[in-house]
């Protein structure tokens, strides 16, 4: 079985940020979060509940200038904390993707929780912003994610005509995806699924 307590947490400081992160990988979905950004703060919490990955996340950013730093800050410290808290990463699945629908929207997540740091991204928006939001920042926060956590993450919206229903599918899918790839493998109890014998890099 993956380590008894895969918890972690992450205190990231810049000239640009103030990031605090806590994770439990064996949680409820519970969250507690404030960046400061409305939508992203929204997105945060799907991220949480559907992987069931307790999150508690308070950012400070210069949001006078935009939400960018926020946004891609967090991304890093929340990949920093999953990369502690999955430690070795042994007995894990590691492998798991979905298809995940939302009215007239369908997006697919992969992932490979391997230790080795990759995005493929194959979403496109119709419009620069949701709102007040760039979606050009959805992006940017699982680029920061999967590279900071070690994961081989490809996200690909099929379809999708409104611009918050594809975004939110982006986050439910990989939280949906991550949930399934860091549980505990039965058969593979304590072992570390790869040929390997590492899944560090």
């Amino acid at each position: 079985m993956a380590s008894p307590e895969r918890k972690a947490s992450v205190a990231r400081k810049t000239k640009e940020t103030e990031i605090a992160v806590s994770v439990d990988l064996d949680g409820e979905g519970a969250s507690e979060i404030s960046t400061g950004v409305g939508f992203f703060d929204h997105m945060l919490d799907q991220l949480a509940r559907h992987s069931l990955i307790d999150m508690k996340i308070e950012a400070k950013g210069d949001l006078h200038i935009d939400d960018h730093h926020t946004v891609e800050d967090t991304g890093i410290a929340i990949g920093q904390a999953l990369a502690r808290a999955l430690g070795e990463r042994r007995g894990i699945t590691r492998y798991a993707s979905i298809d995940l629908a939302m009215d007239e929207t369908l997006t697919k997540a992969a992932v490979d929780v391997s230790g080795r740091p990759f995005l493929v991204w194959n979403v496109a928006f119709s419009a620069p912003k949701i709102g007040t939001f760039d979606t050009e920042l959805v992006r940017e926060f699982f680029q920061a994610l999967a590279q900071n956590a070690g994961i081989t993450l490809h996200v690909m919206n099929h379809y999708g005509a409104n611009n918050h229903h594809i975004a939110e599918t982006c986050f439910k899918a990989v939280a949906r995806a991550l949930r399934a790839a860091i549980e505990p493998d039965p058969r593979q109890e304590g072992a570390i699924p790869s040929t390997k014998g590492t899944l560090n890099g």
